[in-house]
């Protein structure tokens, strides 16, 4: 059994470092303007873009969950690409378009459009606080990992330790170019997590006494007589959030919100020329994302056969993840450290960084701050990263007492806190392209009621007001779109004024 970190692991580690920080500082422009910081000057390559935005979509729920899922269920958390190919075909024809044609830094500016800066600036801090979740809660995750193969146990120091060391790490290649660098450092990262989890399954499968034809077999027909190979799970179960029903509603919401609404993803699309190349770039993410997904699923069904289905779900008396537990405890010296920086690459928060830091400067501060130079904006910018980056130290520290008290999986953990900001977030939109109703003030009610609706079904929530326990079991996507359902409604109250100024005809 392999528990320490050596030499050989450290110095891997040590050269992720230096690589990321060659890449960083070879990207680095001087003399920047606001433009070049938060988008990259709009000159970022499409195939770039493309491999951002999968390393933004990839988290270390996806490095460490996706196996997990496989390992105790099946194939069918793939179908989320289906849901993902069709929110970004909505995305790009409803959302890009008119973001370029409104030549938008954050996509929020839409709303000032179409009702007024109150609106906007609700948006902005909406995205704010469901990012901080969001974001807080990957950057608890990855310190779990981080923590368990430093410290072999997950104590509530040794989280705050990772997570801080993970955070540093964030800020300095936030600081270094803004998104043009954080663009190239994502590129680095991706290469080295996939290529981490390439090496693990080759790892995994040439340690198995079977061909793949017997392979295949074991897992079709398992013990318990489940087909672990399925990809479809053609349920309406409120309990499950991959059930064919849940993925084409909420699943589909999750990813549209993702890739046309949350300045973390569509950042990087608004970095390219024109809205053909973002919508290019989106819709490549989402197709690299299938084998990407798919090699950590295939790693589950390797750990699944290579402990021959037995629980392994505990190391040192904590909960872990079955890939978690292999690296603990099997993984050799070397390798180890290349799967440390794997999780590290897959979790890095550069990205969440720089978005919110352009939300939280150009949406809330800039149309307070009078003419200022371009240089002024670029420092706040890097000001705003230290203090966002506090709060999502914060949010991950109370990730760890939340995601215990909900008893949840890390990756449905995960992804459910991204409901509480999507909500709103969507309900609002919605109603703001699709009708003429609306105004500021029911557009800030709409973004509360989205958040009081997911809010509710919370464990901690549940027994504090003596909720019926049922609510406990309703997955995240069906909350998401409950939560939708509810923000719109609530936005529908008021008489509005039109749609928005420039955007493109239909």
């Amino acid at each position: 059994m392999h528990t320490s970190f050596t030499n050989v692991d450290w110095a891997v580690l040590g050269g992720y470092v230096l690589l990321l920080a060659l890449a960083g500082w070879l990207t680095t422009r001087r003399g920047m303007r606001s433009e070049d910081y938060f988008l990259a000057g709009h000159h970022a390559p499409a195939w770039l873009v493309a491999i951002s935005v999968l390393s933004t979509v990839q988290s270390a729920a996806t490095f460490l969950g996706v196996p997990d899922n496989s390992f105790r269920g099946d194939y069918t958390y793939l179908g989320g690409v289906l849901a993902a190919l069709l929110a970004a075909w909505i995305a790009a024809n409803v959302l890009i378009p008119r973001f370029y044609a409104l030549k938008v830094t954050t996509v929020y500016e839409l709303l000032e459009m179409r009702f007024d800066a109150r609106a906007r600036r609700a948006a902005a801090a909406m995205y704010l606080v469901g990012r901080i979740f969001a974001s807080g809660a990957r950057l608890y995750l990855a310190a779990i990992a981080v923590s368990m193969i430093l410290f072999l146990d997950v104590t509530p120091q040794h989280i705050a330790i990772a997570a801080f060391g993970l955070l540093v790490f964030g800020l300095v290649f936030t600081f270094m170019g803004g998104l043009n660098s954080v663009i190239w450092s994502d590129l680095v990262q991706v290469v080295l997590y996939v290529g981490a989890a390439l090496v693990v399954a080759w790892t995994l499968w040439t340690s198995l006494p079977m061909s793949l034809a017997e392979a295949i077999q074991a897992l079709a027909q398992a013990p318990d007589g489940k087909d672990k190979l399925a990809l479809i799970n053609p349920t309406f179960d409120l309990s499950a959030p991959w059930g064919l029903f849940a993925v084409l509603t909420g699943v589909m919401l999750l990813n549209l919100a993702s890739s046309g609404l949350d300045q973390d993803i569509t950042q990087r699309l608004l970095a390219c020329k024109d809205a053909k190349q973002g919508a290019r770039s989106l819709y490549a993410s989402v197709l690299m994302s299938l084998p990407v997904i798919l090699l950590f699923l295939v790693i589950g069904s390797l750990l699944y056969l290579h402990y021959q289905g037995g629980g392994t779900g505990s190391f040192r008396g904590e909960k872990v993840t079955v890939f978690m537990y292999y690296i603990l405890t099997e993984i050799p010296p070397g390798l180890r450290g290349l799967v440390t920086v794997g999780v590290i690459a897959a979790a890095a928060i550069n990205s969440g960084l720089i978005s919110m830091s352009a939300v939280l400067v150009n949406d809330l501060y800039r149309p307070f701050a009078g003419e200022r130079g371009e240089a002024h904006f670029v420092a706040m910018g890097r000001i705003a990263s230290v203090v966002l980056g506090t709060a999502l130290f914060g949010m991950a520290i109370l990730s760890y007492h939340w995601q215990r008290y909900a008893d949840s999986s890390l990756l449905d953990f995960v992804l459910g806190v991204m409901a509480f900001a999507y909500s709103g977030l969507l309900g609002v939109y919605g109603v703001a392209l699709f009708s003429t109703r609306g105004s500021s003030t029911s557009v800030i009610a709409a973004f509360l009621a989205g958040f009081a609706t997911v809010l509710a079904f919370q464990p901690y929530v549940i027994d504090s007001l003596g909720l019926p326990a049922a609510m406990k079991g309703v997955a995240f996507p069906w909350q998401l779109v409950l939560g939708t359902l509810v923000a719109a409604a609530v936005c529908l109250t008021a008489a509005g004024k039109g749609v928005a100024k420039g955007a493109p005809s239909r």
